[in-house]
C-alpha cells in the first residue's frame, strides 16, 4: 500500500491512547504489586491472573511509547516496539483464555490437582508460541511501519509486507478470531455447570454451612462468567473490524470514530478483565465450587 493512504493520527487520538495506556499500565501494576505483597492471595487463579497482568504491562508501555513517537518508518525503536507489543498482546490472548481453561477443569471437572498440572502447559504455549512468532516476524523482516492502517502510531506488520495479511494473522488476528470462539463456549459451560449443581442441591442446603456466603459467591462468580467474554468481544471487536475492512479495501478503516473506538478499547481491555478475573476462586470459594459439583455429580 502507498504510503499516501497513511492514516492520520490526530492529537486528541494520541491523549486518548496514552490515558488509557496508563489506566492499563497503573492497573496492571496494582495487581502484580498486590500478589507479591499479599500471600493470601497467591492461589493458582490469581498467579494466572498475575501472569495476564505482566503481558498487559507490556503491552500498554509498549503501546504508549509508539502512539508518543508515531514512527513514520522502519526504524530501530520501530521494529523494537512493534516486536515487544505483538508478543505482549499475543500473548494476552494465550493467558486470558489459559484462564478460562483452568476454571473449566478446576469446576466441571472438579480436579484441583489437573488444573494445577496444566499451569508448566499455560507456560509454555503462552510465552512460547508468541516468542517463537515474534522472533520468526522479527528474523523475518516482517516487523515495522504500518502507516497507521490498523494500528495508531505504534509498529506491528510492516505496510509493504506481501504477505502481510498472513503475518497480520499469525501475530495476533487469528488468536483473537479463536478467542472470541473458545472464551465464550467455556464460560457458557461452567455457567451451565453451576446452574445444574445447585439446581441438584437446592434440597440440601439449609444442611451446608456458609451457605449465604456460598449463594453470594455463586452469584457473583455468575455475573462475571458472563461479563468476561462480553467484556473481551465488546472490547476487541474494534481492532478486528478495522482490519477485516483493511482486507476490504475499505477507507472506512480511517474514520475517526472506529479509529478512537480501537485506541481506547484495546488498551484498557485487559485490566478490565483483569478485575473481572480478580474476584474469582479464592482458596475457600475454590473448595466450595469443587465440593459441590462433586457432590453433584454423586
Amino acid at each position: 500500500m502507498a504510503a499516501h493512504n497513511q492514516t492520520v493520527v490526530y492529537l486528541s487520538e494520541q491523549v486518548v491512547v496514552l490515558c488509557s495506556c496508563a489506566m492499563s499500565f497503573v492497573g496492571s501494576s496494582l495487581i502484580i504489586v498486590t500478589y507479591f505483597s499479599l500471600a493470601d492471595l497467591r492461589t493458582t487463579p490469581r498467579k494466572l491472573l498475575l501472569f495476564l497482568s505482566v503481558a498487559g504491562w507490556l503491552s500498554a508501555v509498549s503501546y504508549a511509547f509508539g502512539v508518543w513517537k508515531v514512527f513514520d518508518s522502519d526504524s530501530p525503536d520501530c521494529v523494537a516496539q512493534g516486536a515487544i507489543s505483538t508478543f505482549a498482546n499475543t500473548s494476552s490472548f494465550f493467558w486470558t483464555v489459559a484462564i478460562a481453561v483452568y476454571l473449566y477443569v478446576l469446576i466441571v471437572h472438579s480436579s484441583q490437582r489437573a488444573a494445577d498440572s496444566l499451569v508448566l502447559v499455560f507456560h509454555l504455549v503462552s510465552w512460547g508460541v508468541p516468542l517463537s512468532i515474534t522472533v520468526a516476524a522479527v528474523c523475518l523482516n516482517k516487523i515495522g511501519y504500518t502507516a497507521s492502517e490498523v494500528s495508531v502510531g505504534w509498529c506491528w506488520v510492516r505496510i509493504h509486507t506481501p504477505d502481510r495479511v498472513l503475518w497480520m494473522l499469525l501475530t495476533g488476528k487469528i488468536w483473537e478470531f479463536l478467542a472470541y470462539l473458545i472464551l465464550p463456549i467455556l464460560y457458557i459451560l461452567i455457567k451451565r455447570h453451576i446452574h445444574t449443581a445447585h439446581a441438584a442441591l437446592s434440597e440440601y442446603r439449609p444442611l451446608l454451612a456458609n451457605r449465604t456466603t456460598s449463594y453470594s459467591f455463586s452469584s457473583m462468580a455468575d455475573m462475571k462468567l458472563t461479563l468476561i467474554p462480553i467484556i473481551f468481544i465488546l472490547l476487541r471487536i474494534w481492532s478486528t473490524i478495522r482490519f477485516i475492512l483493511l482486507l476490504a479495501g475499505s477507507p472506512a478503516r480511517q474514520n475517526p470514530v472506529l479509529v478512537m473506538l480501537h485506541v481506547s478499547a484495546d488498551d484498557i481491555s485487559i485490566i478490565l478483565l483483569s478485575y473481572n478475573h480478580n474476584l474469582l476462586p479464592t482458596p475457600d470459594s475454590c473448595h466450595n465450587l469443587i465440593t459441590e459439583s462433586s457432590l453433584c455429580s454423586r
